[in-house]
C-alpha cells in the first residue's frame, strides 16, 4: 500500500506560502487547510454530514488520550477504526495525547520511560509510553499519527527546553521503531508525522529539525508554539522552522490559531492547521466573519437581520440571521452552538481555499496584508 504522498503545485512569488496536494488513502487534502479537531471522535456541536457538506472540511482530527480513555480501544478495533465508528470516510489525523498528558500537570509524573498520569474520567493512573502511543493510534485507525513528544509550556527557560527536546528526539526513535514494527490494522497506510521541538529557541528549533528530517517521515509536524509565548515570537519561529524542514514535505502547525495566525504562517510555508477556536469561540457567541470579529451575545444584534455572513458558501451563514442567531444564544437553545460552530468552521475552510486560490494566481502576499486587519477588526 502507498505511503502519503504530497505534491508541491504552487508556491508565492512574493512569499514562501504554498499549494499543495496530499494523497491519502482516504482521499485528498488540498493545501493549505485548516483540519476542524474532533477530539472524542466528534467535532463538538457538529455532525459528519454537516462537516462534509457545509463545512467542507477534508480531513479531521481525534485526540489518542481522549480516545484510548473513552470508548477504549476494545470498541474501537471491534467497530474496524475511528472512520467505520464515526462514519467520516475521508482523511483523519489523531495527534498522540502528549500535550493533553502533559496538561495534567499534577497528577502526571515524566520519567524517560514515558509519562504516568491519572484519567480525568476516574481518576485511574495509566502509562503512556511511545510504544504504547503507536499501539494506540494503530488502534483508533488514522490515516496520519502523530509522535509522542514533550510539549514545554511557554516561556520555559533554554535549559529546560533543552532537556524537553532531547527527551522527546529519543522518545521519536523509540516511536518510529515502535511504528516499523507495526501493522497497519484496518486495510489502509498509516502515515507517523515526528514533531519539532524547542521552544523559543532557534538553534534547538535547528537542532529539532535536522532530527526530524532524518527520520524520513511523510510529512513533519511543528509543535510547542501558541502555548503563551508573544504572537511575533511564534511566527519568528514558525518561520525559522520552515526554513530548516523540507519544502517536499506537507509542513503542519499544531494547535494554531486565529484566522490572522493562520494566514501569517501560510506566508512562511505551513500546509496544515488545527485549533479548536473556531468550535470553543463559537460556543461562546464569538462568530469569525469575512469582514471581522462579532460577538453575537451584543445587543447591536438584536435587530439585524442580515445572514451571519453571506460571503461564504455555507448554508447556516447565509440562511439564518445575526438576530436569529443572538435570539438562540439568549435563550440557551442548543441550535446556537450548532449554528455557530458551523459558520466558524465553514469560515476558516473558506480562508484556506481562498487563500490557496489566492497562491495559485500569484497574488497571495498582497490579498493576505489586505485581509489581515479585516480580519481582526471587532464589529
Amino acid at each position: 500500500m502507498p505511503a502519503l504522498t504530497f505534491h508541491l503545485q504552487h508556491t508565492d512569488a512574493h512569499s514562501q506560502a504554498r499549494a499543495g496536494k496530499i494523497v491519502t488513502d482516504h482521499g485528498e487534502i488540498l493545501t493549505p487547510i485548516f483540519m476542524p479537531v474532533g477530539t472524542v471522535g466528534s467535532v463538538k456541536a457538529v455532525s459528519q454530514q454537516q462537516l462534509a457538506l457545509d463545512v467542507r472540511a477534508q480531513i479531521i482530527l481525534g485526540n489518542t488520550y481522549h480516545l484510548y480513555l473513552r470508548p477504549g480501544l476494545e470498541v474501537l478495533e471491534a467497530a474496524g477504526g475511528l472512520h467505520s465508528f464515526n462514519g467520516w470516510q475521508r482523511p483523519i489525523l489523531t495527534d498522540s495525547g502528549g500535550y493533553q498528558v502533559f496538561s495534567l500537570a499534577g497528577t502526571r509524573k515524566i520519567t524517560e520511560e514515558g509519562v504516568t498520569f491519572q484519567s480525568h474520567i476516574d481518576g485511574s493512573k495509566h502509562l503512556f509510553t511511545p510504544e504504547r502511543v503507536i499501539q494506540i493510534q494503530r488502534s483508533i485507525g488514522a490515516d496520519i499519527v502523530m509522535a509522542f513528544d514533550e510539549c514545554p509550556p511557554g516561556g520555559s527557560p533554554y535549559a529546560y527546553a533543552q532537556k524537553s527536546m532531547e527527551l522527546t528526539h529519543r522518545w521519536l526513535h523509540r516511536c518510529f521503531e515502535a511504528f516499523a514494527a507495526t501493522q497497519n490494522k484496518y486495510g489502509y497506510t498509516q502515515n507517523l508525522f515526528p514533531i519539532v521541538q524547542g521552544g523559543t529557541f532557534k538553534d534547538l528549533r535547528q537542532q529539532s529539525c535536522e532530527v526530524v528530517a532524518g527520520m524520513g517521515a511523510t510529512g513533519h509536524a511543528i509543535g510547542g508554539l501558541s502555548v503563551g509565548e508573544p504572537e511575533a515570537v511564534m511566527y519568528d519561529i514558525c518561520q525559522w522552522c520552515c526554513m530548516h524542514l523540507p519544502a517536499q514535505k506537507p509542513r503542519y502547525l499544531m494547535g494554531v490559531g486565529t484566522p490572522w495566525n493562520i494566514l501569517e504562517n501560510i506566508s512562511f510555508g505551513v500546509d496544515m492547521f488545527d485549533c479548536v477556536m473556531p468550535t470553543r469561540n463559537g460556543r461562546n457567541a464569538m462568530l469569525f466573519t469575512s469582514k471581522g470579529v462579532i460577538n453575537i451575545d451584543n445587543k447591536k444584534w438584536e435587530k439585524d437581520f442580515s445572514p451571519l455572513d453571506d460571503g461564504i458558501p455555507c448554508e447556516a451563514s447565509n440562511y439564518y440571521t445575526k438576530a436569529y442567531l443572538r435570539h438562540l444564544f439568549k435563550s440557551g437553545e442548543l441550535l446556537a452552538l450548532q449554528l455557530a460552530s458551523v459558520h466558524n468552521l465553514a469560515f476558516y475552510l473558506y480562508l484556506v481555499n481562498e487563500a490557496r486560490q489566492k497562491i495559485i494566481a500569484g497574488t497571495f502576499e498582497a490579498w493576505k496584508n489586505e485581509q489581515i486587519p479585516i480580519l481582526k477588526t471587532r464589529l
